[in-house]
């Protein structure tokens, strides 16, 4: 493609190490292609409030929506998101326009002195702000302390190495991307700990009437990737699902067969979770999200609410 056609393309991204590395990830993926890329930085609400939990404040749309008015106001063509922040109902007028191919979607111990969850002492304290992770680690470990932590992985990170707490749980899709592979201690296989809807997977957020970004997205995209994303999607929209809501959700493909698997803990009673799960041959988007529909369903006959 000649420089003199070459589409210009202005990303517009948090400002994140970890958003910023993502951003960059698709930049150099659209080059490529002979486009011409540039960031749009931004920091967010999402960014801002770190005293509170997302789940007060609004959830994870504090991270999508300053973005949304740079796409709105044609400052920038696209957004790069992890996918787990991204709400799973789009605002009209804004589409999903690619999922990207997936990074390992677990969750990650990290601690300085304690190489796993179960060799940590009684009453001991772990951070996380996310409540799907807060019921599965009380599931597992009822006796533990359980704090809120917030702040991008660095600020994590850095409380974490300042002795605030024994261990914390991060995305080991965040961890590897930025190179931070040695703070690992071990990675929660799905069984132990079931990881949230869509996490480890990019997502590239366009407005709807841009015929022309989703035709040069088109080949970024990972067709299984989207399919188990958009399975584990519809379980969370049909529970009314946001940060606010103690769930997981997490899909496979074997042999074709598209399984999913979800989770719910109530965060002010019980330590059992309600679990559900099915298949459907994996064949398409919707398909993937009618199997969600019915993971859902069965999650509430179950008890979640």
């Amino acid at each position: 493609m000649s420089s003199n056609t070459a589409p210009a393309i202005v990303i517009a991204t948090r400002e994140s190490r970890l958003a910023l590395w993502q951003a960059e990830h698709v930049k150099a993926l659209l080059e490529q292609r002979g486009c011409q890329v540039s960031l749009l930085g931004m920091t967010t609400q999402g960014d801002q409030i770190l005293d509170r939990s997302l789940s007060k404040v609004g959830g994870k749309g504090l991270f999508v929506k300053e973005l949304e008015v740079a796409l709105q106001e044609g400052r920038a063509d696209i957004a790069v998101h992890s996918l787990k922040d991204v709400p799973m109902d789009m605002p009209e007028g804004f589409e999903l326009a690619c999922v990207m191919e997936r990074e390992d979607p677990r969750d990650a111990w990290v601690s300085p002195s304690h190489a796993r969850l179960e060799d940590l002492p009684q009453g001991a304290v772990v951070g996380t702000s996310s409540l799907r992770r807060t019921v599965l680690l009380r599931a597992l470990r009822p006796d533990l302390k359980i704090e809120p932590l917030r702040g991008n992985l660095d600020t994590r990170l850095r409380k974490l190495d300042e002795g605030q707490y024994a261990g914390i749980v991060l995305a080991a899709a965040g961890l590897k991307r930025l190179g931070l592979e040695a703070r690992i201690r071990h990675i929660f296989e799905s069984t132990e700990m079931l990881p949230a809807a869509g996490q480890g997977a990019l997502g590239i957020e366009i407005c709807s009437h841009r015929a022309d970004l989703r035709a040069l997205l088109a080949p970024l995209a990972d067709a299984p990737s989207w399919r188990r994303v958009a399975a584990e999607r519809a379980v969370s929209r049909a529970m009314g699902g946001s940060c606010s809501m103690p769930l997981a959700a997490h899909a496979t493909i074997d042999n074709g067969v598209l399984k999913l698997r979800a989770a719910w803990g109530d965060p002010e009673g019980s330590s059992t979770l309600v679990t559900a799960n099915g298949q459907e041959a994996a064949d398409g988007l919707q398909a993937a999200e009618a199997l969600g529909l019915s993971v859902a369903q069965a999650l509430r006959q179950a008890g979640a609410h």
